[in-house]
């Protein structure tokens, strides 16, 4: 059968296409686009709340709409770019994204912002699995999958303070719609980029797996309950009556989804995927990590505007060495070494780094001390955290079928957004109830000393002393956690280091091969 133009020999000898770096641009950016969203509407938080007369109650929900959307559809978005191909999805997230970005800028009401953000979580769910499996299928040779995922990783890690940086400025110098705006532009250029520069090997044929319905409604019904859960810990605490029914009701659709994907036709999560074992040390071990990452941003972001009095800008400017360092781990160091040393050489050290870094915030003073204890500690994490997530990504993509890499890259994105879940309530939670026993003690032994009576000023005092005391403790536990993913990666990922080869596999023969596999493979019975 014709299935297509014979390419040039050229290309048939490299198997390459010669414009893929233009390609890992377009992918990169549209990632960038989705990692930051998570973070730059933090900073015009406050502005938007009085532009929409918010409650207070109320204006989680512009964080807590796009990560519900976002975590509880990720799986389902990797299992359409492999339904429907690659770019097509990739596509559709961009147009679906911008629209959403458009709509929330242009929000007369808090419920128009809240449905425009989960709207974009929604598309975000789309877009990020289609574009690190774009990113694996077009990148096969050892040495070019290195440089490039290198620079995915930092975009992936170095994506949140690049938000708290972009939402600074934009607040501070044009408004808060501006941070919902932005993506309208950038996603245009991007589908344009996508359209002339990405390519789908996918080949439209017969047999082709339908969509898995009772899975899709028990593992994203498991998901969101999980996301929601963590998300309502923060302002009820965990032992609460709703949180727990949340995450034990979340957690008892995934032992059913689980269950159910051992006998579906066409599992929406194949478990084959998370039976290899570096997948998995590399998926838990990216959970754990970004757990751990996220309470750091929360807490140096309050840090920095509460204790140092840091504006916005100022507070998103503080990021750029961490940023910078991130870059530097992922690019520099992860990429150069990937094919040299084995994963786990790269993830355990770059995790004792992070570690260490957190520790070094454990002693944060109630004065200012940014070049003392933050600087230090933020190029420590972001060194640590570059080595991390480019050999996590490399690994837990590595050796997938074509089938399958949509749902793959979904089941690592699904880690990073539900470890950052995770990290924000349960680090939230150990600082605000230690911050809380700190400050009624102290408030209690001074009155007791003051002879009851106690100036405004000593209680301003004891308070940011008792906030400060909550960070330095939280962020011991992170330190704790981090240590825990060099662990895990140490004990699980015991790959070796990628073998180079001068000639990539060759895509005609992968597809036949592809099918050929699907039509040896009994219903139900994928094989491992």
């Amino acid at each position: 059968m014709n299935t297509g133009p014979i390419p040039p020999p050229s290309a048939a000898r490299t198997g390459s296409d010669p414009r893929r770096w233009w390609g890992l641009a377009v992918i990169g950016t549209a990632q960038l686009m989705v990692v930051l969203d998570a973070t730059i509407v933090n900073i015009a938080l406050p502005s938007a709340q009085r532009a929409l007369q918010m409650s207070d109650g109320n204006r989680q929900w512009v964080i807590t709409a796009y990560t519900l959307a976002f975590g509880g559809l990720l799986l389902l978005g990797g299992k359409i770019a492999d339904l429907v191909g690659r770019k097509l999805t990739f596509m559709t997230g961009l147009v679906g994204f911008a629209a959403a970005s458009a709509l929330g800028g242009a929000a007369q009401s808090s419920g128009m912002l809240f449905v425009s953000r989960a709207l974009q979580g929604a598309f975000g769910a789309l877009l990020a699995p289609s574009a690190l499996s774009l990113l694996t299928t077009t990148f096969t040779d050892v040495r070019e999958r290195s440089k490039a995922f290198g620079i995915y990783g930092a975009i992936a890690a170095g994506g949140s303070a690049i938000g708290l940086i972009a939402g600074g400025l934009l607040t501070e110098y044009l408004n808060w719609r501006w941070c919902l705006y932005v993506n309208t532009p950038i996603a245009i250029i991007v589908f344009l980029g996508a359209g002339a520069l990405l390519h789908d090997d996918r080949r439209r044929g017969e047999g082709r797996p339908r969509l898995d319905i009772p899975g899709v409604l028990l593992g994203c019904g498991g998901l969101v309950a999980i996301v929601y859960g963590c998300s309502e810990a923060e302002p009820r605490g965990w032992d609460d009556a709703r949180v727990l029914g949340l995450l034990l009701g979340g957690a008892a659709l995934l032992v059913l989804f689980t269950w159910w994907q051992k006998r579906a036709p066409s599992p929406l999560l194949p478990l084959r995927i998370l039976r290899d074992r570096n997948r998995a040390g590399s998926v838990l071990t990216m959970a754990l990590a970004v757990i751990a990452m996220f309470g750091m941003f929360l807490f140096m972001t309050y840090y920095l505007q509460v204790v140092c009095g840091y504006s916005p800008v100022k507070t998103g400017l503080a990021f750029l060495p961490m940023t910078a360092a991130i870059v530097t781990g992922s690019t520099q160091i992860s990429a150069r070494l990937m094919t040299h040393v084995p994963p786990r050489a790269l993830m355990a050290p770059g995790a004792l780094l992070a570690a260490g870094g957190l520790f070094l915030l454990t002693s944060l003073p109630v004065e200012p001390a940014y070049v003392s204890h933050v600087l230090p500690a933020e190029i420590l994490v972001g060194l640590g955290m570059g080595l991390i997530f480019m050999p996590v990504m490399a690994t837990a993509t590595s050796g997938v079928a074509p089938r399958d890499s949509g749902v793959t890259s979904a089941t690592v994105n699904t880690a990073q957004q539900v470890g950052g879940s995770i990290g924000t309530a349960l680090l939230n939670t150990i600082a605000t109830s230690t911050s809380a026993t700190y400050v009624a003690d102290r408030l209690r032994t001074a009155t007791a000393e003051a002879g009851g009576r106690l100036t405004p000023a000593v209680r301003d005092t004891i308070t940011k002393a008792g906030v400060v005391h909550g960070f330095n403790v939280a962020i011991g536990w992170a330190s704790g956690i981090m240590l825990l993913a060099a662990a895990t990666s140490t004990l699980l990922v015991t790959a070796g280091a990628p073998k180079h080869t001068a000639r990539p596999p060759d895509p005609a023969r992968a597809e036949a091969e592809e099918r050929h596999h699907m039509r040896a493979c009994e219903p139900g019975e994928p094989p491992a």
